[in-house]
């Protein structure tokens, strides 16, 4: 679960809505909602776009460092 809270804090950090983050991404914002949410999974092709969005790794974004 502390994957889908990073991703909101960095959604949030960057003044972002989910529907701009959905945008770059190329989905609906209603399906970039249950990725933060934890109700769907998220493929790695969208992981990689948010790790780059967000300037981070992607072991930062998946929780397993602290390290951006």
């Amino acid at each position: 679960m502390y994957f889908y809270k990073r991703l909101r804090d960095l959604r949030e950090d960057a003044d972002l809505t989910q529907t701009q983050v959905a945008e770059q991404l190329g989905i609906l914002r209603q399906q970039y909602a249950r990725y933060e949410n934890g109700k769907q999974e998220l493929p790695m092709h969208q992981f990689i776009k948010l790790a780059k969005l967000y300037k981070v790794t992607l072991d930062y974004l998946a929780g397993i460092s602290d390290t951006p």
